[in-house]
């Protein structure tokens, strides 16, 4: 997946921050009342100094301390207010970008990587979402230049035009750096997607790689891909590092300046010992504004990047099933085979619809972190008294629990990496079994297990879900035989088209091509 980090990340940052837009506006306001304080302060131990110290007036020390004593609680309360609600701000944020990344890629018609998911739903979220801080930060050290000078001019007009010149001039000429920056972050979160994309494979295949002998082919393809991300974030780094030299020089100059200046204006007898400890203060204090200002471009430049990678997949088009009617209508009571060529998968699609009577088993099943338990019931959202053992049987998963001492209580890795594929995939399918939905839609549910258990999976659907007198129906999506000989009827489709239906021994028996299709 790439990105164009220019153009499209700007509307999902826009759009952060209309729906933010009260709390940043609050906090941001805050924030300019904090550093507007703070570039106060400076000011007044000047004042203190020429109008309390130099005239040795005890009542005049009194008010001005106090004076300062109130503008230190004013900044601080400004402070902690502005920072809860930017905080909160953030948080919301990230956390809605990571629904919406999770709502794209949990579409089963979705094609995105896994490390893409990981490092945008995680780093990326986090990044584009700090927008809501960098601005109102930014806001602030405007604040804060904007009252420095405007002090710096009260003392002396060339003091102030050093600033109001200065600023515009250098964050004009760091500015230039910030596409680079952009590219460079937006080439690091790429490779890094990618990387891990290729982790997570070969730690969820690793006991099929170990089998057939490939594990060393897999891990040098990832020290191959580690390799490239690590040269990306080198780069990466290497870029921001020099930028942020950069910004941090040119701050530290401009501040010396002011303060080399004040001091020759003070030797000259154009400014009093205050007004020098003013401008001394000032100038140690625009140090940090100036570094804020100056390193703006790039933190805009990564929260653009990663909101271009997120705004990648939040366009991502689902694949779209055949259009037309469900050529299969639901049945009920009656266990069916289907046999579709060349895409059973965009069938099964078909019937995905969010139906509460329907559940759709995919052919790759997935299993969460937790207990075997955990991952039966607590997904399924079902457990009759005693049902469980009996679909424990009818999945032959009651052989993966009574491989473990904890039984049921058996933890269970993320995906289930610790499990073989036939394990993984009885595992799903008891818990399928166990939902009881009217409509149980299964595509190739015994594809990683044995003949033998095959069959036994066969009879145990069967018999589970049409016992005498039921009124569910089963639908099984396949090219097994062990299966579809347990089916009432097998309808078979091409290209949408139902072109055959009978009985599987029927069907077997006089049909060449759906011969050639289930009896390999």
């Amino acid at each position: 997946m790439t990105v164009d980090a220019r153009g499209p990340g700007v509307n999902l940052l826009w759009r952060a921050l209309i729906r933010n837009r009260v709390r940043v506006a609050s906090g941001s306001l805050l924030s300019g009342v904090q550093v507007g304080c703070e570039a106060l302060v400076p000011v007044l131990i000047g004042v203190i100094v020429d109008r309390a110290v130099a005239t040795q007036s005890l009542s005049r020390l009194v008010f001005w301390v106090c004076a300062l004593g109130s503008l230190f609680l004013v900044l601080t309360v400004a402070y902690r207010t502005g920072a809860r609600r930017l905080m909160r701000a953030i948080a919301d944020e990230a956390h809605r970008l990571r629904l919406e990344v999770a709502a794209k890629v949990l579409d089963p018609r979705t094609e995105v990587r896994t490390g893409d998911v990981l490092t945008i739903s995680a780093t990326d979220a986090d990044t584009a979402s700090y927008l809501l801080d960098y601005l109102p930060r930014l806001f602030g050290a405007l604040v804060a230049t904007a009252v420095s000078a405007i002090g710096l001019f009260v003392i002396s007009v060339p003091l102030g035009l050093v600033v109001l010149i200065g600023t515009p001039v250098v964050l004009a000429g760091l500015q230039r750096a910030a596409p680079r920056i952009t590219r460079r972050v937006a080439a690091r979160q790429e490779v890094a997607g990618r990387a891990a994309s290729v982790a997570t494979d070969l730690v969820t295949g690793l006991r099929p790689l170990r089998g057939i002998g490939a594990q060393d082919a897999a891990a040098h393809r990832y020290r191959e891909v580690s390799r490239e991300s690590l040269g990306a974030t080198l780069r990466a780094a290497k870029t921001l590092g020099w930028f942020q030299a950069a910004s941090d020089t040119v701050s530290t100059l401009v501040a010396c300046g002011i303060a080399i200046l004040a001091g020759w204006f003070a030797l000259t007898g154009r400014i009093s010992a205050g007004e020098l400890v003013t401008v001394i203060g000032l100038a140690a204090f625009l140090s940090e504004p100036f570094a804020t200002l100056s390193a703006g471009p790039g933190w805009l430049a990564s929260a653009r990047a990663s909101a271009a990678r997120i705004q990648a997949v939040l366009d991502l088009v689902p694949t779209q099933p055949p259009t037309g009617d469900n050529p299969i209508s639901p049945v009920r009571g009656e266990c069916v085979g289907i046999v579709a060529e060349p895409d059973a998968g965009a069938l099964v699609a078909l019937f995905d619809d969010g139906s509460p009577d329907v559940l759709v088993a995919p052919h790759l099943p997935e299993l969460f972190t937790g207990t075997i338990r955990e991952n039966l019931i607590d997904v399924a959202g079902t457990d009759p008294p005693g049902t469980l053992p009996a679909v424990l049987r009818a999945s032959a998963a009651d052989d993966v629990v009574a491989a473990h001492p904890d039984g049921l209580d058996h933890a269970i890795a993320d995906r289930g990496a610790a499990l073989s594929g036939g394990q993984r995939q009885r595992l799903a399918l008891a818990r399928a079994l166990l939902a009881r939905p009217r409509l149980l839609v299964l595509h190739e549910p015994t594809t990683a297990v044995d003949a033998v258990t095959e069959h036994a999976i066969a009879r145990g659907i069967r018999d589970l879900r049409h016992g005498p007198g039921s009124t569910l129906g089963t639908l099984l999506v396949t090219t097994s035989p062990a299966l579809l000989a347990i089916t009432d009827r097998v309808i078979v489709l091409r290209d949408g088209e139902v072109v055959a239906t009978g009985t599987h021994a029927a069907l077997a028996a006089t049909d060449e091509t759906y011969r050639a299709a289930v009896l390999r």
